[in-house]
């Protein structure tokens, strides 16, 4: 295995959750693309007389799924949006501390996202809701949206981990 940004200073666990969602966050920017392509079929299938049937359906399901995939590799390269100007000259300690609280805050969130999320997969398959144009079952794509949240559950937990170690350093 070659060392990447994801993956240097990290073994066992900690390197596989890395590579998992770093793997996971390509396949999201894969399907990003498709929407892309998705939509420029559309525009110039419009111009001459041909669109796309079903490109807004597609559109929303991919964006969403594409947006979670990306959530567990931001959370494991510590790359989430953060206050810095109020943290520069905090001694590491400190930001290690606080890395690992924004960890644990993450790790909550995200169990509550799977749960609420599972339940509302569930419900989308129920009552049988389907897209309007191209009848493409709606709780499909909960599923990669599951998978992606609990991918973050487990890169919340591997920077918590991570971030504890830090401060007892």
């Amino acid at each position: 295995m070659t060392s990447t940004t994801e993956t240097s200073g990290r073994s066992g666990l900690s390197a596989a959750v890395a590579l998992a969602t770093t793997a996971w966050a390509l396949l999201g920017g894969v399907l990003l693309l498709v929407v892309v392509g998705i939509n420029v079929l559309s525009v110039v299938g419009a111009v001459f007389g041909a669109p796309f049937p079903g490109d807004f359906e597609l559109t929303e399901i991919g964006i969403a799924v594409a947006v979670f995939a990306f959530l567990p590799y931001c959370q494991i390269t510590d790359a989430n949006v953060t206050a810095d100007i109020f943290t520069s000259r905090a001694p590491a300690p400190v930001l290690a501390a606080l890395r690992a609280l924004a960890s644990l805050v993450a790790f909550g969130f995200a169990c509550i996202l799977v749960w609420r999320m599972y339940l509302g997969m569930v419900d989308q398959k129920t009552y049988d809701y389907t897209t309007a144009i191209l009848q493409v079952p709606i709780w499909w794509g909960f599923v990669p949206i599951l998978i992606s949240l609990a991918l973050l559950v487990v890169a919340s937990a591997v920077t918590f981990i991570e971030s504890l170690s830090e401060v007892r350093a």
